[in-house]
């Protein structure tokens, strides 16, 4: 029997310093993190005049970002929002990019001070890579909303090019084949090969180096990434193992994600 089927309040321990909260459903998991994110974003901006963000577009982020965008404590007008990843190649107006994700789910949705993408499309990726971090330099990053894959990667940040020590603040990787086939499995692109090869993407120590970071990560796909996340040796062969050693790190789980975690808690 599942070890949250029985239960309507999370779960929640510590793993060093990465905090983990279980829910019994996505939506809950959902929920919470999007109001954890906006209690947040209003205690920071308290203290200072405007806040930057950086998203992470995946079907895995699309309950939190529901219930995000529907925050009405939210002063979007103060918020300079940021995307993590990019594919290299895909039409501009594909449903499938990052960017288009962003802005049918929030983006567009709310009236942020400023949004920042990542041109897929740029004729020189090199001078893509340094516009792009010379804007993050501009705007340092105050909360990440993250996920991971299964692979364990965060951001496009896979096992074969991951890096603790990235001396890059953003550059073009090529896309493990797990990687690919993720996005086949979450429905984005109808076969493997009609997902692109290559992608930008932030790196490990710019995500790290925001303040605050809140990863969510639902669905029975990712129970094994989830589980060698919090069990594994924190190496780049499961990149998002480095969320263990994050101060001001949050990990929401639900049910299936956390289906493989039942040696950590306790009936």
């Amino acid at each position: 029997m599942s070890f949250t089927k029985t239960r309507t309040k999370p779960i929640t321990f510590e793993k060093e310093m990465l905090n983990v909260n279980i829910f019994p459903t996505r939506d809950e998991m959902g929920k919470i993190a999007a109001r954890d994110v906006a209690n947040r974003i209003n205690e920071i901006l308290s203290k200072k005049e405007e806040i930057n963000i950086i998203f992470a577009a995946a079907p895995s982020q699309n309950e939190f970002l529901h219930y995000l965008k529907n925050d009405k404590t939210v002063p979007w007008h103060k918020i300079n929002a940021f995307h993590m990843d990019e594919y290299i190649g895909l039409d501009e107006d594909a449903p499938q990019g990052f960017a288009n994700f962003l802005k049918d789910r929030l983006f567009n949705k709310v009236p942020f001070k400023s949004t920042h993408y990542i041109n897929g499309l740029a004729s020189d990726t090199d001078e893509e890579c340094k516009r792009y971090g010379n804007l993050l330099q501009i705007y340092p990053v105050d909360i990440v909303c993250l996920g991971i894959g299964e692979n364990g990667h965060i951001a496009f940040n896979d096992p074969p090019v991951a890096d603790f020590n990235d001396p890059k603040i953003i550059k073009v990787v090529e896309l493990e084949h797990a990687c690919r086939q993720q996005q086949v499995n979450d429905k984005c692109f109808e076969t493997i090969s009609l997902v692109p090869e290559n992608a930008f993407t932030l790196t490990i120590p710019t995500l790290l180096h925001a303040k605050y970071m809140f990863c969510i990560v639902p669905s029975k796909l990712k129970a094994e990434a989830v589980n060698e996340t919090i069990n594994g040796i924190i190496s780049e062969k499961c990149p998002a193992t480095i969320l263990r050693t994050k101060k001001d790190a949050i990990l929401y789980l639900e049910e299936d994600s956390a289906s493989l975690l039942k040696s950590l808690v306790s009936d």
